[in-house]
């Protein structure tokens, strides 16, 4: 009758991949947007491996709840 409620670790987890590949990604093209430092680009890729990580992470939960 009650849904079950979801791992909090697992989205706690997502939570603070969301907000590493928020910084990671869209702030390395900001920067690199603002600056032209061409180095920058290369973190753009860990960010969106952030990205995914959190939405793994949300389906973990929403899985085992």
């Amino acid at each position: 009758m009650y849904a079950q409620r979801p791992d909090s670790g697992a989205l706690a987890a997502a939570a603070w991949l969301l907000v590493a590949g928020l910084l990671l990604f869209s702030g390395s093209l900001y920067a690199l947007a603002l600056t032209g430092v061409r180095g920058l680009g290369a973190v753009t890729p860990v960010g969106g491996v952030a990205f995914l990580a959190a939405w793994v992470a949300v389906a973990w939960a929403a899985w085992k709840g």
